[in-house]
C-alpha cells in the first residue's frame, strides 16, 4: 500500500522548471513543490477567487483587465484570510518532508508562493469573464 506522501507526489506530477547545481533551496522548492501544486490546484484557485469575487459585491467583474489585475495582487497582498485560506490549499499539498523544510523559510517561500498564485491568476484573468 502507499503512503500518503507517495500518492501525493504522485496525484501532483512532475517538477516544473530548470533546477540547476546553482539553484538555491528556495528555487528547487519552487520549481519541486510550489509550481507542481498550483498547476494541480488551479481549478480550484480559479473558483475560489471567483466566489470570493463574487462575494465582494462583484465589482471586480465590473473592471477593466488592468484594473482586474490591480485586484487580483491587492486582494491576495492585503485580505489576510484570504491569503491564508490560499495559503493551506497549498500547504494541505506538501509531503510531509516539503513541509519540514517549508517551516524552515515559511517566510520566503509564502512569497514565492504568493507571487507565483497572483501571476497564474492573472494570466487566466479571461476566465473570470
Amino acid at each position: 500500500m502507499r503512503t500518503k506522501d507517495e500518492a501525493i507526489l504522485e496525484i501532483r506530477g512532475e517538477s516544473i522548471g530548470v533546477i540547476t547545481e546553482t539553484s538555491s533551496t528556495e528555487e528547487k522548492f519552487q520549481n519541486l513543490t510550489l509550481r507542481p501544486i498550483l498547476k494541480f490546484q488551479n481549478d480550484l484557485f480559479l473558483e475560489v477567487f471567483r466566489n470570493y469575487a463574487v462575494k465582494q459585491k462583484g465589482v471586480f467583474f465590473t473592471l477593466n483587465p488592468e484594473k482586474k489585475m490591480n485586484y487580483i495582487e491587492h486582494v491576495i497582498q492585503r485580505d489576510i484570510k484570504f491569503r491564508n485560506a490560499l495559503k493551506g490549499m497549498v500547504i494541505g499539498m506538501f509531503t510531509i518532508s516539503e513541509y519540514k523544510e517549508y517551516i524552515q523559510n515559511s517566510s520566503n517561500i509564502n512569497k514565492r508562493m504568493m507571487n507565483l498564485l497572483i501571476e497564474r491568476l492573472k494570466s487566466q484573468i479571461q476566465l473570470f469573464e
